[in-house]
């Protein structure tokens, strides 16, 4: 073999390994811990402090994490167009659900998803994020009255946040 088909040889190789850890094929990958479309080995809820609301939970990205009152603290009735504006913060198979601090894992858990797989719970009441929230920490589903429901915060006390403060 010559130079310049070793190289031509070389070249090839590096190119598939390239590609091969682009697609997830080789190596180790580092994965996001947050629910929705991430996959990860964990799901993991966490505290913030927000203006106007105090101490509520967030997902693993920094988006507040809401209740439907028609869930009634049962299951989820968030499906179809709902689950779009509000999308639910759903747990891979094998994946766990883990308490950042402030939150109490007792009262973390999962319940069947109409649409597949599972959703994460907090005191029995599943989880939602927003799509209204475009930015982390910020909170523009609080109160709102939509998909046949209002839409609240829910506290690390396993409370929802159930009032809209004074302007």
């Amino acid at each position: 073999m010559n130079s310049r088909s070793a190289a031509i040889l070389l070249t090839g190789t590096m190119l598939l390994a390239v590609a091969m850890l682009s697609a997830g094929c080789g190596g180790s990958q580092v994965s996001s811990a947050a629910g929705g479309g991430h996959h990860g080995p964990a799901v993991v809820v966490r505290v913030r402090d927000v203006s106007r609301y105090g101490k509520v939970l967030m997902d693993s990205s920094g988006y507040a994490l809401y209740i439907f009152q028609p869930d009634d603290q049962k299951h989820v009735t968030c499906t179809g167009l709902c689950a779009a504006t509000w999308p639910p913060l759903k747990v891979k198979p094998g994946a766990s659900i883990v308490a950042g601090p402030g939150v109490r894992q007792s009262l973390l858990g999962s319940d069947p998803d109409p649409a597949g797989g599972r959703v994460v719970t907090y005191g029995g009441w599943p989880l939602y994020a927003y799509d209204g929230d475009v930015s982390m920490g910020q909170v523009t589903g609080q109160g709102v009255d939509l998909n046949g429901g209002e839409w609240f915060l829910m506290r690390p006390s396993g409370k929802p946040l159930i009032f809209n403060p004074i302007a």
